[in-house]
């Protein structure tokens, strides 16, 4: 596979070897083999090591803007994070993008995979492009088989940045239609002290990791999902039976009742009819409408509820 071969190479050396009448670096197209006599080292044949090194400001910004938008899904290491997005440090569009011509499209357009979806993101090109510089810094430090850079004190994100107040009135407004902080969410944040996993905890409605989205459900995928999703299954001149939903695809939905009971019921078309209630839909719309000032505004209220 070409991520494997290209990541088995990438070793902890020195930079590469001047071009010229030096026999050293011979043989690096063999994905690492040939090391040679202790000394005679080639540099890395990684592709992302032997970029020039970016500007150290555009570093930093596209830094900062990863943190915001990218952590929650890819991790702060781009091994991937809380909300299930996959690891960047294996991505063949990472890996092969030289100037952000491979990341830009896909952060403009999204992307539907079978982990779930990426929401397209509205930022500006200059912003992508430095998100793009800071992923190939952090790729020319990899270290053997795709081992992350080794950091001295681990990264420490400030999710806290938000405005209580209007963090209020945004969740009055919308987010109390489900939710109570007299209720639900009384001390949430007691019960939840960390400030990165409160604002995952509510903007995923409380979907944990890889296994909350993208296993099955409303939209077809095979596998099972939630038990917190209902269906109600009405077979033609029948009674309507409700359940928890456990598969739905073209062909077949399967429930288990609130007696224990499994049932399966053949679809053809829309017979019979079939109605999700599925209570984490609303999170999932979140998800793409969430402006990134509204979601620090939230998670500064939200930890005020101790």
């Amino acid at each position: 596979m070409f991520t494997l071969a290209v990541v088995h190479g990438a070793a902890d050396q020195n930079p590469p070897p001047q071009t010229g009448g030096s026999t050293q670096g011979r043989g690096a197209g063999r994905g690492g083999q040939g090391q040679g006599r202790q000394g005679e080292g080639r540099g890395p044949n990684y592709p992302q090591q032997q970029r020039p090194p970016g500007d150290p400001a555009v570093i930093a910004r596209g830094r900062a803007l990863f943190g915001v938008n990218c952590t929650s899904c890819h991790g702060a290491d781009l091994r991937g994070g809380d909300q299930g997005g996959p690891n960047l440090l294996r991505s063949e569009i990472v890996l092969t993008d030289q100037k952000g011509e491979n990341i830009l499209p896909v952060v403009r357009g999204g992307r539907q995979g079978a982990t779930g979806m990426m929401p397209a993101f509205n930022l500006a090109e200059s912003d992508i492009l430095a998100i793009a510089e800071y992923m190939h810094s952090v790729m020319a430090q990899l270290g053997r088989q795709g081992r992350p850079p080794e950091r001295d004190t681990p990264i420490e994100l400030n999710v806290l940045v938000g405005d209580a107040a209007a963090g209020q009135r945004y969740f009055e407004r919308v987010c109390s239609r489900c939710h109570a902080a007299g209720g639900d969410l009384k001390s949430v944040a007691g019960r939840v002290p960390d400030a990165r996993a409160l604002q995952n905890l509510w903007v995923s409605g409380g979907v944990s990791g890889r296994g909350g989205r993208g296993r099955g459900g409303p939209d077809g995928d095979s596998g099972e999902v939630e038990s917190r999703v209902r269906v109600t299954v009405t077979p033609p001149g029948g009674a309507p039976v409700a359940g928890r939903l456990v598969r739905i695809d073209d062909f077949i939905v399967t429930l288990v009742q609130d007696d224990g009971v499994r049932r399966t019921f053949r679809r053809e078309g829309a017979t019979p009819k079939v109605e999700l209630a599925d209570p984490l839909e609303p999170h999932r719309r979140l998800v793409l409408e969430l402006a990134d000032a509204e979601m620090h505004n939230v998670t500064a209220y939200l930890a005020t509820l101790k």
